[in-house]
């Protein structure tokens, strides 16, 4: 998979997008990331290791303690991706504000002359 499909993929459970808003406050252990969940431990590896394999996430190693974090250079190439179609609607957008404000002026100026 590309790297954008593996991001797009990862962002698409509600889960690992809670645990990335949990990791944008700061790093966090398992554990930690697991406590808001009615879900096992195992399950939430699962999802740890989507959000790896997507390199949403890294994890460190401090002795005994493995502290997850939030890697944000995927968030960054979705965000670029995005921008390409936010101009496009914004560009589509303007052109029918546009051509309302013609529909307006003309129905604007049949009045005048009705009056």
């Amino acid at each position: 998979m590309d790297p954008l499909s593996e991001t797009l993929f990862a962002l698409a459970d509600p889960t690992r997008r809670a645990i990335l808003a949990r990791l944008s406050k700061g790093e966090a252990t398992v554990n930690e990331l697991a406590a808001p969940f009615d879900i096992s431990l195992p399950a939430v590896s699962k999802h740890l290791k989507v959000l790896e394999r997507a390199r949403l996430i890294s994890r460190g190693r401090t002795a005994q303690w493995r502290p997850c974090r939030l890697e944000p250079e995927p968030l960054k190439a979705v965000d670029g991706w995005l921008g390409d179609y936010r101009t496009l609607w914004e560009h589509r957008l303007d052109r029918l504000e546009d051509y309302l404000a013609t529909l307006q002026a003309d129905h604007d100026h049949q009045e005048d002359k009705n009056d």
